[in-house]
């Protein structure tokens, strides 16, 4: 899968490519992560090389990148999994196999994003929207049922004196509070169905996910 368009980055528009990621760009990948989730996101989070090896060999379908002025400037990578094998209370290591995507079953019906992330400098460019909408092309070029994927909620540690993570999840959609990875979830189409605890070690979301779903519209 390969395909161009533009970012509007700095007010200027700024051709990009989305395409499958291999071998050759681990070393932009990480980097990538590494910018994206600065401390005090764990470090131990952070793609490896193994990991990235198993998910260009297992699924490449689901491995994607996006590049920009010479360099990858974010990614997005998924598997498929057979829902119900999983409780609506699973954690991002379990179903993920830890980021490793072992658990990859291409008679699946859904697409589970393990992980998204765009460098800070090109966040609001449209980049994380347009891994987003390739991700959902590539659900329905695959024909299953759905997308899915447990979203951070970073604004919540400083809401917890306040309201339970199931409520601050309800502010957020009614628009009281923003919350900047729901936020972007919700603008990409992204329907909350539950919020999952213990999810991912995360201080900033108390450990909370909002488990997201993005339905084929064409099953």
């Amino acid at each position: 899968m390969r395909k161009e368009l533009y970012l509007l980055h700095a007010g200027k528009p700024v051709r990009a490519t989305i395409r499958n990621y291999t071998h050759d760009d681990f070393d932009g990948l990480i980097a990538a992560q590494k910018a994206s989730f600065p401390p005090p996101f764990p470090e131990e989070l952070l793609w490896n090389e193994q990991q990235l090896r198993e998910h260009v060999t297992r699924f490449p379908d689901g491995a994607l990148c996006i590049e920009a002025e010479g360099r990858i400037i974010g990614s997005m990578t998924g598997l498929i999994v057979e829902l119900d094998r999983y409780a609506s209370s699973h954690t991002w290591e379990e179903i993920t196999d830890n980021g490793y995507i072992r658990k990859h079953d291409p008679n699946g019906d859904t697409l589970y994003v393990v992980d998204i992330c765009v460098i800070p400098e090109f966040r609001k460019s449209g980049a994380g929207k347009w891994l987003m909408q390739t991700m959902y092309e590539t659900v329905v070029h695959l024909r299953l049922a759905r997308l899915l994927g447990g979203g951070r909620m970073p604004g919540y540690a400083s809401k917890a004196a306040e309201a339970t993570p199931e409520q601050y999840l309800e502010k957020v959609i009614a628009g009281e509070w923003n919350d900047p990875v729901i936020t972007f979830l919700l603008r990409c189409g992204r329907m909350p169905i539950g919020v999952a605890e213990h999810y991912l070690e995360d201080e900033d979301s108390l450990d909370c996910a909002a488990i997201m779903e993005w339905r084929n519209p064409f099953l």
